[in-house]
């Protein structure tokens, strides 16, 4: 299969900044559903963050350790974690009932024992790259092993930084908060290194509830500008 569509979606404040900002999960996910995705992914980092925010870790449970059995028009659950920084904590993410199941984005790098603390709980797993993970390609594997059409980026400004770089990403979907958080903005895009601009093509602009406004650029490229 061809590389699925790639769709970065954060809630943001007015100046960019992803972090100290009150999301509101109902309207973040209300609209992310939008978007049909078959792949929901996320960074380590992000993941931890999650956790920490909603209650931390509960004890491991027996039903943890095998595989959910939930619809597939339940998304995939993908995370990028070649440094092993959830182990002990992915069955959080497992009794997510938005979640089908994990599928965690390794590398060559990736110590040994999560790779076995994953075969022993039955996690699936994708092995690109030798550092860091090849995101090009754990993103064809994840639309060649899992029929992955749309993959929806929920992350931080790191994960979106490589991706955008890379080109991988089709569209960029960002809720904006009524808020300004001045010396402590830690921008989503901060990340980005790569020289010269990024076009965009405003594709959607929508005003929700609580004067939070959804929009939806489209990355512009030879074959769309």
């Amino acid at each position: 299969m061809p590389k699925p569509k790639v769709i970065i979606h954060n809630s943001i404040g007015l100046d960019g900044s992803f972090r100290d900002v009150d999301v509101d999960m109902e309207i973040h996910y209300g609209t992310a559903a939008s978007f049909g995705e078959d792949v929901h992914l996320v960074g380590a980092n992000t993941a931890k963050t999650g956790i920490e925010m909603f209650g931390g870790v509960p004890l491991e449970e027996y039903d943890d350790l095998k595989k959910p059995a939930r619809d597939r028009t339940v998304p995939i659950w993908a995370i990028v974690d070649s440094k092993g920084i959830l182990k002990g904590s992915l069955h959080v993410f497992r009794r997510f009932e938005m979640c089908r199941d994990v599928v965690v984005l390794v590398s060559a790098s990736t110590p040994s024992d999560y790779l076995d603390y994953l075969k022993e709980r039955d996690y699936d797993y994708i092995l690109t790259g030798e550092k860091h993970v090849d995101l090009k390609e754990a993103l064809k594997l994840l639309a060649d092993r899992y029929e992955a059409e749309t993959v929806l980026v929920d992350s931080g400004s790191k994960l979106n930084g490589a991706l955008l770089e890379q080109d991988l990403v089709d569209e960029i979907s960002l809720i904006v908060l009524p808020t300004l958080t001045g010396n402590r903005t830690d921008g989503l895009f901060a990340n980005i290194t790569k020289p010269g601009k990024i076009g965009l093509e405003l594709v959607k602009c929508e005003e929700l509830e609580k004067d939070y406004v959804w929009l939806v650029y489209r990355i512009k490229r030879a074959t769309n500008e």
